[in-house]
């Protein structure tokens, strides 16, 4: 019998040469091998090797300080970066800031696909994922400094339509996680909470010429792996370096929660209801534009109010939620577990989920809207000298059958108070979202509008939409003055839509919607002019 090599972490170091391009799995915390990452940090330190690495991961990585990817933040250990997602890895990002890497942000479901094709022999991947935002070559070709110079994504026409040309390399050493490995080195992965890109990333450098090590927790008799649940199999797998349990955390936060590899349900009724606030108002807005049977994904933050609507409303099962680490159904998680979900009902492997994705397989996306510009751009990856990354944003956005835009109109300091039906702003926030021109751009609206795909931005106090024209402002809250508290904390002119209407009054009650009788901007009431669902009157405020 062909026994599969187990070797300490240490030695598994060793079997990585100075030079090399390293792939390595993972999504936030759950799925990396952090176990031997940082033993490549520690050797690195002490002796000065490994050097040179071109690292390669496709989601974010990390807890944003020192773990994940964050292991690989020294000058001399990596000379250039391509990576989907940079926020959980900053001492990535300060050295891609300071021009000591090349660098590269790549869109996640992109990288995932990549890895596959690489695996296939094929030169590239082909895709309109990125087309007029700032990874196509026309713009900043997803270069991140002034040393990166090299074109890794080019600009084709086939059948007459624009694509992007992610171009292919040679994936040296893959270092992937499992939860079990038999004697023979298949991999099953029944504890985690995702499989992201583990089966194409260890068939890329099989396929390269490579190495693959993977870190487990226990190694079992070959042949007592159930081979349907064998994700890697043994051909593939050069390495096993075994870990303690307790030095593999499903995540990095959660020790173990069998919710979220489906060994169990656990009941979700009961949660405390979210409090009337400016995230609770948006959240609200929003869940009008879900219709029963949609297939959703939800991004990071502010987006995550609608699935708690969803669950306050009664509604949460008409819906299914997806998320892009390649779980469907089930609650996404949040913080540093998000990623995984609670309750899931299938884990697909990440480049399949985007797969879907890219395809249109999504019905409604609510991403976040940190930076957003006249022409409907909105910019999520890069903030002055931080450097956050697309992550799935450019693949989901651009893809979605409807795509809506969730945050607050100003940041920093924003407080408002509720009451009555009616929003008063109490205190402005110190920074303007709704900027002249963003500082990069994750979601082009040219594309959007030339793709005919319906974009809205919601915020606690306005909702506008994408139109041909531009940015059209089509409803404002209750109690809110169209002049001191949107147009003056705007550094763009917005349309102002002549139908302009008050935001329905049941977003703003603290009671519940009953959304299945709910229509946005409704203005079907006759009478009272105080009421909320009246069309807008420009005249009384001008």
């Amino acid at each position: 019998m062909i026994k599969v090599k187990v070797v300490t972490v240490q030695e598994a170091v060793e079997m990585i040469p100075d030079g090399a391009c390293v792939g390595v799995t993972g999504f936030a915390g759950a799925a990396h091998a952090e176990v031997i990452t940082e033993a490549v940090e520690t050797a690195f330190l002490a002796q000065g090797h490994p050097r040179d690495l071109s690292l390669v991961f496709c989601a974010g990585i990390g807890d944003g300080k020192t773990m994940g990817t964050n292991h690989f933040g020294h000058e001399g250990l990596v000379r250039r970066v391509i990576g989907g997602h940079w926020n959980l890895a900053p001492k990535l990002g300060q050295l891609a800031v300071d021009n000591k890497i090349e660098a590269y942000n790549f869109p996640q479901g992109t990288l995932a696909q990549l890895m596959r094709d690489i695996a296939a022999g094929k030169p590239g991947t082909v895709s309109k994922v990125g087309l007029k935002t700032f990874v196509d070559p026309r713009v900043e070709g997803g270069k991140l400094n002034a040393v990166t110079t090299e074109d890794m994504v080019e600009l084709i026409e086939l059948g007459g339509q624009e694509c992007l040309f992610y171009k292919g390399f040679k994936i040296d050493v893959a270092i992937i996680r499992a939860t079990s490995a038999d004697e023979k080195g298949n991999l099953s992965m029944e504890r985690e909470a995702v499989s992201v890109e583990s089966l194409s990333m260890a068939q890329a450098a099989h396929n390269s010429g490579g190495i693959v090590i993977a870190q487990v927790q226990r190694i079992v008799s070959a042949g007592s792996l159930d081979p349907k649940l064998v994700k890697v199999p043994g051909i593939l797998v050069d390495a096993v370096v075994l870990v303690k349990p307790e030095q593999q955390w499903q995540t990095f936060v959660e020790f173990y929660d069998p919710s979220f590899s489906g060994e169990v349900r656990v009941p979700v009724d009961g949660l405390d209801p979210m409090p009337m606030d400016a995230r609770k108002i948006i959240a609200r807005r929003a869940s009008f534009e879900l219709n029963a049977g949609d297939v959703v994904n939800l991004g990071i933050g502010m987006p995550e109010g609608v699935a708690m609507v969803a669950n306050e409303e009664g509604t949460a099962d008409q819906i299914t939620l997806t998320v892009e680490a390649g779980g469907v159904g089930g609650i996404p998680a949040s913080g540093i577990n998000f990623g995984a979900s609670t309750n899931v009902e299938a884990l697909l492997d990440q480049p399949y989920q985007f797969d879907f994705y890219d395809g249109g397989g999504v019905d409604a996306a609510f991403l976040g809207l940190a930076q957003m510009d006249g022409s409907g751009n909105i910019n999520v990856s890069k903030f002055g000298p931080r450097i956050a990354g697309c992550g799935g944003f450019i693949n989901i956005t651009q893809n979605s059958k409807k795509v809506i835009f969730c945050g607050t109109l100003t940041a920093a300091g924003l407080t408002i108070d509720v009451a009555e039906g009616r929003v008063t702003i109490v205190k402005e926030g110190k920074v303007k979202k709704l900027v002249k021109q963003v500082e990069q751009i994750t979601f082009s609206g040219e594309y959007a509008q030339s793709v005919g795909q319906p974009v809205l931005y919601i915020t606690e106090r306005a909702v506008f939409e994408l139109s041909a024209a531009g940015v059209v402002l089509t409803e404002i809250a209750p109690g809110i003055d169209l002049e001191r508290d949107i147009l003056a904390q705007m550094d763009f002119e917005p349309i102002i839509s002549p139908t302009l209407q008050i935001m329905d009054s049941r977003i703003f009650a603290d009671q519940a919607m009953y959304l299945s009788a709910a229509v946005p901007g409704d203005a079907s009431d006759e009478g009272d002019d105080d009421d909320p669902t009246e069309p807008f009157d420009l005249d009384a405020v001008a």
